[in-house]
């Protein structure tokens, strides 16, 4: 079994969750001894990392490795969020399209509006709310834009502002266009984050704008990622890849928003 190695370098211990997880779910097992060599890291590292995940209910240890339980829901922090780093670029330059000229957005989460925030235009007076603090510091030093916080504890994952607070700000504002995150797209299910905190905040977000833009890439799709925050005809554009096939696309049409593959 030829397990899949990350970069060549030493990974923190998120990164090295997240390739478990990863290689749980392509493979279906978790071989310690594999996964500690293609790690470059001791077995005990690797069996310190297993004991962590099953007590997040996200692996069962069996002798040797682990295998999968149920459900896998694992959150990676924005930070170690590297996958389809390309698709992500492009789904952020084509958000700008949809950027007012003036007036107000409120910026998400995640690690593809993180994309957006590198390039975001300093040239038009904004008023930008945002739920992050690594947003606001990007967008302060672009003067004609005003930069507003909502405020609340701040979880260690996302970096996203979350509690009563943050409700309480999102429960007054009312903004142009909310450039949103998720973890999963579900026909069924919504839209679906792991935290439940921050689902509440995102299920606000929903209610202050007018405009409500989703921006996911393509293997979000499909998934389901533990609290809903939405139903897909809250949205009324979804921006991604190319990833995402006609079928799909169609079905995800029904809903009522509209798609742009890009």
């Amino acid at each position: 079994m030829n397990t899949p190695k990350p970069d060549a370098r030493t990974l923190y211990a998120d990164e090295r969750k997240s390739h478990i997880i990863t290689v749980l779910r392509t493979q279906g097992r978790i071989d310690a001894n594999e996964i500690a060599e293609g790690l470059g890291v001791t077995n005990e590292t690797i069996r310190k990392d297993l004991i962590q995940l099953e007590r997040q209910g996200l692996l069962r240890r069996v002798h040797g490795g682990a295998v999968p339980v149920q459900s896998l829901s694992f959150e990676p922090a924005v930070t170690v969020r590297t996958e389809f780093t390309t698709e992500k670029a492009r789904i952020a330059q084509a958000a700008l399209a949809h950027l007012p000229e003036q007036g107000s957005v409120l910026l998400d989460a995640g690690s593809t509006i993180t994309q957006l925030v590198e390039i975001f235009p300093g040239d038009r007076e904004l008023t930008v709310y945002t739920n992050t603090l690594p947003t606001a510091l990007t967008l302060l030093n672009r003067p004609q834009l005003t930069v507003v916080t909502l405020g609340g504890r701040l979880r260690s994952k996302t970096f996203a502002e979350v509690g009563e607070w943050a409700a309480r700000a999102l429960a007054e504002i009312n903004v142009d266009v909310a450039f949103l995150g998720t973890n999963g797209i579900s026909l069924t299910r919504g839209l679906t984050t792991p935290d439940p905190e921050e689902a509440a905040v995102k299920r606000l977000m929903l209610a202050s704008a007018q405009r409500r833009i989703l921006l996911a890439d393509h293997s979000k799709v499909g998934e389901i990622r533990g609290t809903k925050h939405g139903d897909l005809s809250d949205i009324d554009l979804l921006i991604t890849d190319t990833g995402l096939t006609d079928d799909v696309l169609s079905q995800l049409e029904t809903t009522g928003m509209s798609v742009e593959r890009t």
